[in-house]
């Protein structure tokens, strides 16, 4: 069965092909699906040619030739839209510190289920939290937060942020001139700033899933 994405993309392959000979470019793929990096459009093509849709022709750039119809999709996606009405299944990475920062966990093989109307239309992955830092924003101990994949954020966003390249939190994002604070969410917390090349964006909060 095909994701809601997979079938967006297959889709858009099957559009153009009636127009172009040569398959798009994995930017003009990501464009056309609104994602935010190439590496959600590699794992979107990767899951269709492993699904029997697509096949990548070797040795020839930009080359993907479609082995199944538009309807056969649309008929395994509803298959799946039945099978779980309004949810939509998320990489679970792992568990991301707020508080002192961890090392951000990568377990793609872990999915969470969560309902399709707390995500955009970018890609999406989920994180357990670890600590208190951002207690005061009501993400606890325990908690689980939906991110959308980013590599900008405004002023005040809740971010993942990765911390010259080796650690990875979540925390408000803070742009001042020449450098870039990420602040805690609980008085016991200081702020902490880096210099402007030392923080890379990676995602923003867009939901929260706690277990009772």
């Amino acid at each position: 069965m095909l994701t809601r994405k997979q079938k967006e993309l297959l889709d858009y392959l099957t559009a153009h092909a009636e127009k172009s000979e040569v398959s798009p470019s994995f930017d003009e793929m990501r464009d056309a699906l609104g994602l935010a990096s190439k590496s959600g459009i590699h794992r979107l093509v990767s899951g269709l040619e492993e699904r029997g849709y697509i096949r990548r022709l070797a040795n020839r750039a930009r080359a993907i030739e479609i082995l199944k119809p538009v309807s056969s999709a649309a008929a395994d996606f509803g298959r799946s839209v039945a099978a779980a009405v309004d949810a939509v299944r998320l990489p679970l990475l792992g568990k991301i510190a707020a508080g002192t920062p961890i090392e951000a966990l990568s377990d793609p093989s872990n999915q969470l289920e969560v309902p399709a109307s707390m995500l955009g239309r970018g890609e999406h992955f989920a994180l357990e939290i670890v600590g208190d830092s951002m207690m005061e924003a009501g993400i606890l101990d325990g908690d689980t937060v939906v991110i959308e994949r980013a590599e900008t954020a405004n002023h005040g966003d809740i971010v993942v942020a990765l911390i010259q390249k080796q650690e990875a939190t979540l925390k408000t994002l803070l742009k001042e001139p020449g450098r870039i604070g990420l602040q805690a969410e609980n008085p016991s917390y200081e702020t902490r700033y880096f210099q402007t090349d030392d923080v890379e964006v990676q995602g923003r909060l867009t939901g929260l899933i706690r277990k009772y």
